[in-house]
C-alpha cells in the first residue's frame, strides 16, 4: 500500500501542470455546483420568509355566518378575525401631483391583527391604511395623504395613509394593503370571514389546521396556496443541480484522460514492475490511488472555493428586479447536506472515471512489452 501510494504521488508530481489543471477542473465544477445550490436554497428560503412576513401561516374560513370562537392550540402564537376584498385605490391629483391609481387586496384585521405580522410594525386604526412599498411608489403617496378606496359595488371609503411595509416579495409589496376589519365591512359589506393564524412553526400549518378545523372551519395552510411556487422551486433546484453536475462529470473525464495518458507513458515501467514481482493488484492500486488523490484534493479545493464564493455572495447579495423574480435581492443559504451530497457525488464520478485507466493498466502484459 505504501509503495503504491509512493508511486502514485510521484506520478502526479512529475506532471504538475496536468495535475493542477485536473484538480482545478474538479474544484471549479464542485464550487460552481455548491454556489448554485446555495443560491437556489437562499432564493427559496428568502421567498418563503418574505412571503410569510405579510401572509398568514394558516387561514380558517368559517362555514357559518356567525364567527365561532377559535379553539386553543399550543402551536398558535396569535390569531385575529379577518376579511379581505379587492379595491381600486385612488389618490386625487393635488399640489402639482398627478393622480395615482392602482388595484390592491385590502386585508381587514380585527383585534390583535397587528401581532400576526410583527415584522411589519402595523398600528391599525379606523380609517387608516398601510400600503406595500411598491404600491406606495405606484400611487405616489406619503404618510398622512388621503386615498379613496372604491369597491366592485361602487362603495367608497376615504383612507388615511398611516405608513408602508416592505417584505421583499414584490407580489405582496405591490398588491397588498392592511386596514382594520370595519373598513372592509364598510367597503364591501363583508363580515369576518374567519381567522388568520400565526404559528410557532409555519411548516406545521397543515397539521395544526386539521386539528383546529373540526366541523366549523375550512383550513387553508400557506403551503396549499403557495404549492405551485414551492413545487416549481424544488424542480428548479433538481434540474439546476443535474445540469451543473455535468461540469463535474467533464472534469472527471479530464482526470480519466490524464490517467490514461499516464498508463500509456508508463507502460514499460508497468511491465518492468510486473517482471520484478509486483502483482496486478499493486499496479492497479497505483492508478486507483492517483484517481482517489485527485478526487479528494479536487473536492476539498471545490468545497473551499464554494464556501468562499457563497460567503462573498452572502456579504454582497446580487440585486434582482422584483417584478421578474419576486425578490429584490438574491440571498445565499449554504447547507451542510449539500456539501456532503456534492462531495460524495463528485468523488464517485472521479473514482468511476479512473476505472478506465485502471483496467488498461491491468491488461499490460510484461512479456509482450519487454520483448
Amino acid at each position: 500500500m505504501r509503495f503504491a501510494l509512493f508511486l502514485a504521488l510521484a506520478h502526479l508530481r512529475r506532471r504538475p501542470l496536468q495535475t493542477g489543471l485536473a484538480l482545478l477542473g474538479i474544484g471549479v465544477g464542485v464550487a460552481v455546483l455548491l454556489a448554485a445550490l446555495s443560491l437556489t436554497n437562499g432564493f427559496t428560503s428568502g421567498l418563503v420568509r418574505a412571503t410569510l412576513k405579510a401572509y398568514p401561516h394558516l387561514v380558517l374560513f368559517s362555514f357559518g355566518e356567525e364567527l365561532p370562537p377559535l379553539p386553543p392550540h399550543p402551536e398558535v402564537e396569535q390569531s385575529a378575525p379577518f376579511a379581505a376584498t379587492k379595491a381600486l385605490l385612488i389618490r386625487p391629483a393635488e399640489g402639482g401631483r398627478e393622480a395615482g391609481v392602482d388595484f390592491a387586496t385590502l386585508v381587514g384585521l380585527g383585534e390583535g391583527g397587528e401581532a400576526l405580522y410583527p415584522e411589519l410594525g402595523l398600528r391599525l386604526e379606523p380609517g387608516g391604511i398601510y400600503l406595500g412599498s411598491a404600491l406606495v411608489q405606484t400611487l405616489g403617496v406619503y404618510p398622512g395623504d388621503t386615498l379613496i378606496a372604491l369597491s366592485a359595488t361602487q362603495e367608497r371609503v376615504r383612507l388615511r395613509v398611516l405608513g408602508s411595509f416592505r417584505t421583499g416579495n414584490f407580489l405582496l409589496d405591490s398588491g397588498y394593503a392592511f386596514v382594520d376589519l370595519k373598513t372592509v365591512e364598510a367597503l364591501s359589506g363583508l363580515r369576518a370571514q374567519g381567522y388568520q393564524v400565526r404559528l410557532k412553526d409555519p411548516w406545521r400549518a397543515k397539521e395544526v389546521g386539521e386539528a383546529l378545523a373540526g366541523t366549523r372551519f375550512f383550513p387553508q395552510a400557506w403551503q396549499d396556496t403557495q404549492r405551485t411556487l414551492l413545487e416549481q422551486l424544488a424542480l428548479q433546484k433538481r434540474v439546476l443541480g443535474i445540469l451543473i453536475f455535468l461540469i463535474v462529470a467533464v472534469a472527471a473525464l479530464g482526470v480519466a484522460n490524464l490517467l490514461v495518458l499516464k498508463v500509456v507513458e508508463k507502460t514499460p515501467e508497468i511491465a518492468l514492475l510486473r517482471a520484478m514481482g509486483a502483482s496486478r493488484l499493486t499496479v492497479g492500486l497505483v492508478f486507483a490511488l492517483e484517481g482517489v488523490v485527485l478526487g479528494l484534493v479536487g473536492v476539498a479545493l471545490g468545497n473551499l472555493l464554494g464556501y468562499l464564493l457563497g460567503l462573498y455572495l452572502s456579504l454582497r447579495p446580487l440585486d434582482l428586479p422584483g417584478e421578474l423574480y419576486f425578490l429584490t435581492h438574491l440571498p445565499v443559504e449554504m447547507r451542510p447536506s449539500d456539501f456532503l451530497l456534492v462531495s460524495g457525488a463528485s468523488l464517485l464520478a472521479t473514482f468511476l472515471a479512473s476505472l478506465l485507466p485502471l483496467a488498461r493498466a491491468l491488461r499490460v502484459q510484461p512479456g509482450v512489452v519487454l520483448r
